[in-house]
């Protein structure tokens, strides 16, 4: 279906203010689908009441309004303009819950103003948690165990019904605001008050708690004729139990066997597709039991996010430029691949590298603050590393965080006795990565982290790798170093500085470089091109590597 030649102007509602949990990766999606709109002659007017964003610009949009983000904002923008479509899908929940509230106030239609990429029915299908759990057992997708309460003596009743522990997940937030877990009766009374209040409509979700389970978050494409595309499978390297905006997140999914992945992508797919009218990005997120594969789905966001904005840059598809076309009428066959120019944009892109998102927090900056892990987003940012494997990835990553971390490890610092670590890992906090390097350096078995984690086995053992070839690079001096154990240390991820720390005599990062540069061991430059080299990618980027 071509593009629908009656919109002629679009109004794009930003995500607001940046604010701790919430992360700022909407800018990106609003600025993609601003240039996205304008390369297509529609008129731009944009609404964000942050002006710290690339996206209010006065170059992006053709009228940028610094407005607070409420109805009365939208009301006088529509009175000053003639607008024919609202774009809701670009500012995270913010922005949805905003056009929610609009359309139920009837000034959409009073204007003559339409949605597009997505209908109030779908926001509702996907956003109240009474309407998507019904919505999957209408579907045959399991869900956990729950009940929807609108009053704390509801709330309290179904708790009881459905038994310890327990998750609340309020309706129409972002970042987990207000969601908390419930591990017995002395918890639930301030945990149900906490997310009624939360919650806008009043409303949570009392749910079993899948704690230990793995999670797994689809980033999918849908279009007006039901093609539906999977752009990137993120998996989280935390199980269920922490926001996934908190966790080390890794693509493509590393320990799915090909049932269970193909029975999440049908299922994801089928999600999607349930929605309604709905044309655009959106996410699905999934817990999976590690001793059976049995799936159950966690929720579905339609609405680029900030897993989009991950995915886009993973795989190098731009999905919010994509799903802005989609939304006023294109099909996805009718679109151009960006990278490759001359095949469609009806593809999967397909991962020939290992991306590692590790989050940033600044604990030390908030005195006092709980640097507990939980369903409440507490990062305030975020890095990612490409790389030939995890273990490089990982540690290119961990070399990025800006918290004096040397690749995976410290290095002499806060060192804790095995028995203290493996009691200390038990509770996910920032740090816990570390310490299980710590730990496995100081001889903890591999099933004992798994145990005291939930972590998947296959990640420890990458991890025990790294510490394998640390112990090898420890029995050495510079001059006595092997080569080909210095270009296996480069090719897992081991910066100049981390080997000059871990050899006998600790030289420098510089004496390092030297001796890898006269040895030949310098970095190369590969592409992240969507489609690992079929196609010849006419506007990729790089990522470094040693791989050769």
């Amino acid at each position: 279906m071509p593009k629908d030649n009656s919109i002629h102007s679009v109004l794009i509602i930003g995500s607001g203010p940046i604010v701790i949990g919430q992360a700022c990766e909407f800018d990106y999606s609003g600025s993609q689908a601003a240039r996205s709109l304008r390369e297509e002659g529609i008129k731009v007017i944009l609404i964000n009441s942050n002006p710290a964003t690339i996206m209010t610009d006065p170059m992006m949009a053709d009228k940028v309004y610094l407005w607070p983000l409420t109805a009365e904002s939208i009301e006088k923008i529509l009175e000053e303009n003639q607008i024919d479509a609202v774009l809701p899908t670009m500012g995270g929940q913010t922005a949805l819950n905003l056009c929610k509230e609009v359309y139920e106030m009837g000034i959409w239609e009073k204007h003559n103003v339409r949605l597009i990429g997505v209908d109030i029915a779908a926001i509702d299908k996907a956003e109240n948690r009474e309407q998507f759990r019904q919505l999957m057992i209408d579907i045959g997708i399991a869900v956990a165990p729950s009940r929807v309460a609108n009053s704390f003596l509801e709330g309290k009743e179904f708790a009881q019904e459905i038994g310890f522990p327990l998750v609340i997940r309020p309706s129409f937030t972002l970042g987990g605001s207000g969601g908390g877990f419930v591990h017995n009766k002395s918890e639930l009374d301030e945990a149900l008050q906490r997310g009624l209040q939360a919650s806008p409509i009043h409303e949570v979700l009392v749910e079993k708690a899948v704690l230990g389970w793995k999670e797994y978050e689809l980033e999918l494409l849908r279009d007006c004729n039901d093609n539906v595309v999977i752009i990137c499978t993120v998996e989280n390297l935390d199980p269920m139990g922490i926001h996934t905006g908190d966790s080390i997140t890794v693509a493509p999914a590393m320990t799915l066997s090909d049932t269970a992945f193909q029975d999440m992508r049908n299922k994801a797919i089928l999600m999607m597709r349930s929605l309604g009218n709905f044309w655009g990005g959106c996410n699905v997120q999934f817990a999976q039991n590690p001793e059976t594969e049995e799936l159950i789905a966690v929720e579905i966001n339609p609405r680029v996010s900030r897993s989009s904005a991950l995915a886009s840059k993973a795989t190098g598809y731009p999905i919010a430029k994509i799903a802005a076309k989609l939304a006023i009428g294109y099909s996805l066959d009718e679109l151009k691949n960006q990278i490759t120019k001359t095949t469609s944009a009806y593809f999967e892109p397909a991962l020939d590298y290992v991306i590692v998102k590790v989050p940033r927090w600044n604990f030390d900056k908030f005195k006092g603050a709980n640097d507990t892990l939980g369903l409440q987003m507490k990062s305030v940012g975020e890095v990612m590393a490409i790389g030939r494997n995890f273990t490089e990835a990982l540690q290119k990553a961990c070399q990025s965080l800006e918290n004096d971390a040397v690749g995976l490890g410290y290095y002499g610092k806060n060192l804790m006795r095995s028995e203290d670590i493996v009691e200390y890992i038990k509770v996910p906090k920032w740090d816990r990565i570390f310490r299980i390097k710590d730990a496995l350096m100081q001889g903890v078995t591999v099933k004992t982290i798994v145990q005291a984690t939930g972590i998947d086995r296959w990640f420890i053992y990458q991890i025990q790798e790294i510490c394998a070839l640390e112990k090898k690079i420890a029995q050495y001096t510079l001059e006595t170093l092997p080569l080909d154990l210095l270009k296996e240390a480069k090719k897992n991820g081991f910066g100049d500085e981390q080997i000059a720390t871990i050899l006998q005599n600790h030289v420098t990062e510089e004496q390092v470089y030297e001796k890898r540069k006269a040895a030949g061991i310098t970095r190369v430059y590969k592409m992240v091109d969507t489609c690992s080299a079929e196609f010849e990618a006419k506007t990729p980027y790089f990522y470094s590597t040693f791989e050769g």
